[in-house]
């Protein structure tokens, strides 16, 4: 099982338990799982999503008409007519 699990960092008890049933070596899923557990073999979590910093600010409020302007790119058109 620690043969397995060093080789395959990624896998966790199920699919070692599945990889050694393959091999030929039969085991409890309850006793393999516990053992996993007494070994300390974890399968080490994958970092978050990193996001930009400095992206998120508030909207600016307009305090008068005509200051903001927006455009709608979903139903705009290129300059020679064709829409994108």
């Amino acid at each position: 099982m620690k043969a397995v699990a060093a080789e395959r960092r990624r896998f966790g008890y199920r699919r070692i338990h599945i990889m050694l049933e393959r091999q030929g070596i039969a085991m409890n899923l309850k006793k393999l799982r516990r053992l996993y557990r007494e070994e300390k073999l974890q399968v080490r979590r994958r970092g978050g999503r990193k996001r930009a910093l400095g992206t998120r600010r508030p909207m600016l409020v307009p305090d008068s008409p005509n200051v903001r302007w927006s455009l709608d790119f979903v139903s705009d058109a290129l300059t020679d007519g064709r829409r994108f």
